[in-house]
């Protein structure tokens, strides 16, 4: 999509791609975030951004030099890609993870994601590097707005000020950071007389989802699974059980969440090989005995089933001529449909009135 500003056309897409054409790589509240610091920031002062999902900000306001902090690593790639299809050079020092130590800040971004445990999390990591004149804009659509943003905000900062409404879209903007101590954020969960650890964020954040609790009941280990793959493995949870259960096993994590790979890396204490990507392209072909998923359909706000669609595909080039795939989902996604066209056999293994498991092989 073409967006104009500071004089200059900018072209920004979404990655990963999307046939859907109601999902765009920026909102309204992007807009209102440029709008307020083209009022009120100069170009001298220093600035990060967080969750800015697929760059636009990072993109836009390249002459700033911002520091994206980066969760996700398709995150990181669409920041990379627009900033290629735009002819702008991204030094790698001004991406960070979530849990880096940033420099003196002037100036820091939000887009306030849809768990308030998360938006704490980013709120206080950019706290403890504002300079003492700072000013933290938190952007979001008014729909999503609950005064417990405001609640968190203000054990923070001493001024939480609220924009004006424009096109639905509005503002928080917080000055005078309060002097409070830094307190640690991760969670604590118990399943089957163990506790699971996870950072704010991480999918399913007081409980272990019942999706994947319905899966690990009805999941059997064959002798055969020698090298095991959990795709979009979160805290770790499924990938911990299996080698509860089979030490022997190669268990590899891959996750697009940094999140929750540091938090797999809390809860698995075998050498589990934890991997941040949102795809399959570093493994070869006919890598893994077995796959084993609860694949992700929400990101934030949206609903998308087409990311675990594109992981479906490079499932069925990494498992080995004898492997299988077995996977949870809810009811209503119905993907029986579209695993039927990629594999050679996919069945229904258990099902309840809220989950199925899915049995695929190659």
């Amino acid at each position: 999509m073409k967006y104009s500003y500071n004089g200059r056309n900018f072209d920004i897409k979404r990655y990963p791609p999307t046939t859907n054409r109601s999902l765009q790589p920026w909102n309204a509240s992007d807009e209102l975030i440029l709008e307020y610091i083209d009022e009120h920031s100069s170009d001298s002062e220093s600035i990060a951004l967080v969750n800015d999902r697929f760059g636009f900000l990072a993109t836009t306001l390249f002459h700033l030099k911002p520091i994206s902090v980066v969760n996700y690593k398709s995150q990181q790639k669409s920041i990379e890609r627009n900033y290629i299809s735009n002819s702008l050079v991204l030094k790698s020092r001004t991406i960070k993870s979530p849990l880096a130590k940033l420099p003196e800040l002037e100036l820091g971004v939000i887009k306030i994601p849809k768990s308030l445990e998360a938006f704490e999390f980013q709120l206080q990591q950019l706290h403890g590097s504002m300079s003492e004149n700072g000013t933290l804009i938190c952007g979001f659509m008014t729909k999503y707005f609950t005064p417990q943003l405001l609640e968190i905000a203000s054990n923070y900062f001493e001024d939480v000020e609220q924009s004006k409404a424009v096109k639905k879209a509005r503002l928080i903007i917080l000055k005078r950071k309060k002097d409070i101590e830094q307190q640690s954020l991760i969670s604590d969960i118990e399943f089957k007389d163990k506790v699971y650890q996870q950072y704010p964020g991480v999918f399913s954040s007081d409980h272990i989802d019942y999706a994947t609790q319905f899966f690990l009941e009805h999941l059997e280990l064959k002798e055969s699974d020698v090298k095991v793959l959990d795709l979009a493995s979160g805290n770790g949870v499924i990938a911990d059980q299996i080698l509860l259960k089979n030490s022997d096993a190669e268990m590899h994590l891959l996750e697009d969440s940094f999140l929750a790979i540091e938090s797999s890396k809390l809860n698995i204490e075998s050498n589990a090989q934890h991997h941040w990507n949102d795809t399959l392209e570093g493994f070869e072909d006919g890598s893994f005995d077995l796959i084993v998923s609860n694949p992700p359909f929400h990101f934030d706000y949206e609903t998308n089933i087409e990311v675990s669609l594109g992981l479906f595909e490079q499932v069925k080039r990494c498992l080995k001529e004898s492997g299988r795939f077995s996977l949870v989902a809810n009811q209503h996604l119905n993907y029986k449909t579209h695993l039927d066209k990629l594999f050679a056999n996919c069945s229904i293994s258990v099902e309840n009135d809220k989950f199925v498991v899915y049995e695929c092989l190659r």
